[in-house]
């Protein structure tokens, strides 16, 4: 997978490419051979990826495998930036590989052609005084064929970097500056399919985040924190699915618990007996999900921890961490198939028409300032009974509560956060700074958490190999002494977050 950073003008057809040579101090532009490209592009009928923000084709006349995925990214001015990968196969099946990374997105719907195009590319390559490729700049004439039939002709100007560094950035920048000037438009950067197929390809995702106005109602704010979660599940299965980045696991389990939590915080505004399904189903998937992420928090423990052993002992903990590597592959493993399976796909489209439809209750009557009271009384109520609950669970606490009992407590602080969050849009400045004191409790208490997760599976591979017991020992010794640091410190967490003055409006 690689990061693609480019942008996109459009041009017409009596548009003059300016000269290219010193976008960055020394670089140099040399005109390439010309290429004939044919490409098909892959969609659904109703064109989920493109909606999304995700282009599937196949392409013939360049170098390297034929096919390309590119995954959603971010768009700024004329930049465009999306993650590409690359797959080998011919253009009569879609490789099992990329169908795999869009499941998320097409859940079951057959992947078709949606769209064939005929590029003609001027290709213009800008080097560094010693050779590096730094960018490549390409004059696209494309043609759009149905059939024999050409039904549309565009010509597009791509700058693309080559090296992701700051002069790689700063040609980018100088070459968007000197084809605007020169006359090539500056509308927001679009990939040609979106070009090609027009209108359609336009329409929004099928979850997007309702626009809340200055003065969102309770069941606007209930749809808009399960879109938002949706969204974040959708674009990063991809990226679960990779295993390259172990912070999309973590993105992808934190918006299973924050569905949850949504759900059942604004239970009164979705179907009762959809959410109660949907927060069971999240429960399993954030399970499954969860071994693997669990995996990734343990080994960064023991890394760290087996630092600061003798450097004798160094070498003795190297079997237990090979033990976790495996135990965690395996975790991989079991989550994939869970992540391409028919059930799997049903969640995803409960999810989906959760965030779309949601259920708003009949408004009441009442003049608007009344009905503006109440809708803010029953924010409020929905932050403080998080509140009550987190609140009585630190009150039943002892001297030397146990650990499963602090665990309870981070749970609740983070349903706390998450209701705050949830309703801070409305809420406003109050309820973020609230969400913010909140987490830091919820970050102590989960470091506590981690460090006892991690004397457990100590304890279980020192039964399962003696040979390592003595060094595994050592280790548990420095997680108690990370436990005990903790334990003194949460208290004083604590008393920021319960201070009146922080709740003060909520």
């Amino acid at each position: 997978m690689s990061l693609e950073q480019e942008a996109k003008l459009a041009a017409n057809a009596a548009f003059q490419l300016p000269p290219m040579g010193g976008l960055v101090n020394g670089a140099t532009a040399a005109t390439r051979p010309r290429m004939e490209l044919e490409a098909t592009y892959y969609d659904t009928a109703q064109l989920h990826l493109a909606r999304w923000g995700v282009t599937l084709r196949h392409r013939t006349g360049e170098t390297g495998p034929a096919w390309t995925l590119k995954l959603p990214g971010t768009a700024t001015d004329q930049t465009l930036e999306r993650q590409e990968l690359r797959f080998a196969g011919d253009r009569l099946a879609v490789p099992r590989k990329a169908a795999d990374l869009v499941r998320a997105y097409v859940r079951g719907r057959a992947l078709k052609p949606v769209a064939r195009l005929h590029t003609s590319r001027n290709p213009i390559e800008i080097r560094e005084p010693d050779g590096t490729l730094l960018a490549e700049i390409v004059d696209d004439a494309v043609s759009v064929h149905v059939g024999r039939r050409v039904t549309r002709r565009f010509r597009e100007i791509e700058i693309e970097t080559k090296s992701h560094g700051r002069r790689g950035r700063q040609a980018l920048r100088s070459a968007v500056g000197r084809l605007t000037a020169a006359g090539c438009g500056d509308e927001q950067p679009m990939p040609k399919l979106i070009r090609a197929i027009g209108a359609r390809a336009l329409r929004p995702a099928e979850v997007v985040l309702p626009d809340l106005g200055a003065h969102p109602e309770p069941a606007e704010l209930a749809r808009h924190a399960v879109a938002g979660s949706v969204v974040q599940l959708l674009r990063q299965d991809a990226f679960v699915r990779l295993g390259d980045d172990e912070e999309g696991v973590h993105k992808f389990r934190v918006a299973t618990r924050r569905l949850r939590s949504d759900l059942a915080t604004f239970d009164n505004f979705f179907d009762r007996d959809q959410a109660e399904w949907l927060r069971e189903e999240l429960r399993w998937l954030g399970n499954v999900v969860g071994r693997v992420r669990d995996s990734h928090v343990l080994a960064g423990n023991l890394q760290r921890a087996v630092h600061t052993l003798p450097a004798e002992d160094v070498a003795l903990a190297q079997p237990l961490l090979t033990r976790l590597r495996l135990q965690a592959r395996s975790a991989r493993v079991s989550m994939l198939a869970i992540l391409r399976s028919e059930r799997y796909d049903r969640v995803l489209d409960g999810l989906v028409r959760a965030a779309v439809t949601g259920s708003q209750p009949p408004r009441r009557g009442g003049v608007r300032q009344r009905r503006k009271h109440r809708d803010a009384m029953i924010m409020n109520n929905l932050v403080r009974k998080r509140w009550r609950g987190l609140a009585n669970a630190v009150d039943a606490l002892g001297p030397d509560p146990p650990d499963a009992a602090l665990h309870d407590v981070r749970i609740r602080a983070k349903r706390c956060r998450y209701t705050a969050e949830a309703v801070t849009p409305a809420a406003g400045e109050r309820a973020a700074r609230f969400a913010v004191a909140v987490s830091r409790l919820q970050a102590v208490l989960g470091e506590h958490q981690d460090s006892v997760v991690a004397e457990r599976w100590l304890r279980e591979a020192a039964d399962a190999m003696p040979v390592s017991r003595v060094v595994a020992g050592e280790l548990i010794a420095h997680q108690r002494t990370e436990r005990t640091r903790l334990r003194a410190e949460w208290p004083s967490v604590w008393k920021t977050v319960s201070a009146k003055r922080l709740r003060a409006g909520l």
